[in-house]
Formats: structure tokens, sequence, C-alpha cells
């Protein structure tokens, strides 16, 4: 593990003083979050680096910013430190955890546009990469699929916010309806193609 990084162990620290849980619910449910937050990056565990890069890097397009040996690597859209984290450190050569168990259902990765993800569309079909659904929720298009590891992945791209369904009284109505794939590779852009 590369230095400064700590252990998960090391890491762990007590959430609340005993006995202050009630009240710091009780404050935290009358204040919103700042709607400025948003998911920074994501950090994987899996079995193999070279393996998680191939799918990551070379099928879905991220770049790589930053590697550690055969341990870790971070990948980035755009040139953010990063995006992705894959790291080794206490998994390697191990196994998805079995069904039924808890974790991370799926990390979600929004493109900006339809054409964007008709186009993550296209690269997971020309590397063979099945998916496990593809669904049009409304407010959304989404693929879901699996990684080499096993974690749940969907790629995704929000609709215009005056798109979204609602009911009568205003009310989000998220829907899961079937995504017509075809329709959307249709919107692909072509390849990139080298030439000499």
């Amino acid at each position: 593990m590369p230095a400064g990084l700590g252990s998960r162990r090391e890491r762990r620290q007590p959430f609340a003083e005993p006995g202050s849980a009630g009240r710091e619910r009780k404050a935290a449910r009358d204040v919103s979050i700042d709607p400025r937050v948003d998911i920074g990056h994501v950090h994987l565990k899996v079995a193999d680096l070279d393996r998680a890069l191939a799918f990551w890097r070379d099928v879905l397009g991220f770049e790589e910013i930053q590697r550690y040996g055969d341990e870790a690597a971070f990948l980035s859209a755009g040139g953010y430190h990063h995006h992705i984290g894959l790291n080794t450190w206490e998994s390697k050569g191990g196994s998805p955890p079995p069904p039924g168990r808890t974790g991370l259902f799926h990390a979600a990765i929004r493109y900006a546009d339809r054409a964007s993800l008709a186009d993550a569309l296209r690269r997971l079909i020309e590397a063979g990469v099945q998916l496990d659904g593809a669904s049009d929720h409304g407010v959304s298009e989404a693929l879901y699929l699996r990684d080499p590891d096993g974690n749940g992945v969907e790629l995704y791209r929000d609709r215009p916010r005056e798109e979204w369904p609602r009911t009568g009284d205003g009310m989000l109505e998220m829907v899961t309806a079937p995504l017509d794939l075809r329709a959307l590779l249709a919107e692909a852009p072509l390849a990139a193609t080298t030439g000499s």
C-alpha cells in the first residue's frame, strides 16, 4: 500500500460520542446537504489490476492518471485527479462477494448526453461485454453490467430536468421501462479511426 494512505483499520474513527447520536440525528434531519455536493470518485477492490484496467481504461475509455505498480491505479475522465480508483490491497486474487451480502450495488457513471452513452454502448458491444439490463427511467436512460470483478456498473445519461416525468401534484415519478438499444446505438458517433 502506498505510503500515507494507511490501512482501513488505521483510518477508522468513532462517528459520535456515546449518547450524542440522538441529538446529532435530529440536527441532521433539520439541515439539507449543500446542493453542490457530488460523488467525487469510487474506489473498487479488484482481484487483478491489469484485468480491471483492460475494462475501465481500454473498454470504457477512462484515462490512466497514476499507477502504483501492480497494486493500484487511478483513472479519470477529462483530467480530474481520479473518478475511479482500483486496488488489490485487500483483494489480490480474490473472488467477488457471494449474492446475499451487503456492499456496493453499483457504481453509476453519468455521461454528458445521449450520443456519449451510445458511444459507450458501442464500446461494450465491440469488446463483447454483456449487459445485465437496459432501462428507461423517465429521468434517465441506463445500461447495467458488471466489471470483470463482478462489481455492478451503471452507465447512464440524465434527461433535461424539464423532461422528467411528474405526478399530478408535482412529485417526481421515475419508471423502469425497456430501453430501445437499437435506437440508442444509432446515435453513436462513428469510432475514431487511425489512417496511414
